[in-house]
């Protein structure tokens, strides 16, 4: 006989009609997933509550399927890709099921609240430095590279042999953008400006002035956030169009949600070097704080820009 339940602890997102956002609560007799062909049936140990995690809790993303076990982030090891915690249930449940091929085993360097913690930042630089086309001994502007998916950024940029400026706000790096929101100082530090801008904020004045300023000669900006839309209200880069195209620069945009889990799974492949060397503590910073599932429903409620990571026991 299994010794597999048939029902399972679990975050629920529901959405009542008419609602303008969806509703979260832990369910203590949420139906365990049924395993398909060519999936397998995983036991969850911990899984983060990412930035986009929060979003999609407030309705962000616009094309759930509802009602939906959210999470993005999870102890497989891995992260979700276009449909967890959209169509499929994500990962804060003590099951899930995932495609066999989006199953990567977690390296043994990682604690369970660690390969949480770095698999969606590290795919989500992954595919920016990919996009962003440098190569050994560009230099690259990095925009909030204090943050989870910026250190990775960095991390994976001092890899290729890249030159990196760093761009905060407040002091602590090459560039405090409260300072000097203009990044009027990246000619001073890369005269003929930088090959790639890789943004990871979406402030739209910070990004316009990295088109303007700070992008050298068939430069690239490469964003992977916006902010978001208040009823009419859209946010717009404002560039010189002429200089843009005669300088040859790029604009590219990096949407994780558009790729499968497979896809990503493979880009956590192609990072396994990087984890077993250990070279991925360079992009940890400061401390998870760790909630069990019973109360992870409060943590989404009263997140202020802590990081929390949800743990199964």
């Amino acid at each position: 006989m299994s010794s597999t339940p048939a029902t399972m602890r679990a975050l629920l997102l529901t959405k009542a009609p008419g609602a303008t956002a969806p509703h979260i609560t832990l369910t203590t007799k949420h139906p365990l997933p049924m395993r398909q062909p060519g999936h397998v049936l995983v036991r969850i140990h911990a899984s983060a509550i990412h930035p986009s995690d929060l979003l999609n809790a407030l309705g962000g993303f616009g094309h759930n399927v509802f009602p939906r076990v959210p999470g993005h982030g999870v102890a497989v090891f891995g992260t979700s890709g276009s449909t967890h915690t959209f169509t499929v249930d994500g990962f804060q449940a003590d099951y899930a099921v995932v495609p066999e091929r989006a199953v990567v085993p977690k390296p043994d360097s990682l604690s369970h609240v660690q390969a949480a913690t770095l698999g969606v930042p590290f795919t989500t630089a992954a595919l920016v430095v990919r996009r962003s086309e440098v190569k050994a001994g560009d230099t690259v502007l990095v925009i909030g590279a204090h943050g989870n998916v910026g250190r990775c950024v960095c991390v994976l940029l001092e890899e290729m042999g890249c030159k990196i400026l760093r761009a905060v706000l407040g002091q602590g790096a090459d560039i405090d953008t409260s300072a000097d929101p203009e990044l009027k100082s990246v000619s001073r530090l890369a005269p003929t400006g930088v090959n790639a801008v890789i943004d990871t904020v979406g402030s739209p004045s910070l990004s316009s002035a990295a088109i303007e300023v700070a992008l050298g000669h068939a430069g690239r900006l490469v964003f992977i956030a916006a902010p978001r839309a208040r009823g009419s209200s859209v946010a717009h880069l404002c560039t010189n169009m002429l200089d843009f195209y005669r300088a040859e620069k790029s604009l590219v945009g990096v949407n994780t949600v558009s790729h499968s889990s497979e896809q990503m799974a493979g880009l956590l492949r192609e990072l396994e070097p990087l984890f077993e060397s250990g070279r991925w503590k360079y992009a940890v910073s400061g401390e998870w704080e760790e909630v069990c599932i019973e109360n992870a429903a409060e943590a989404y409620a009263s997140n202020d820009g802590r990081k929390s990571v949800i743990t199964m026991a």
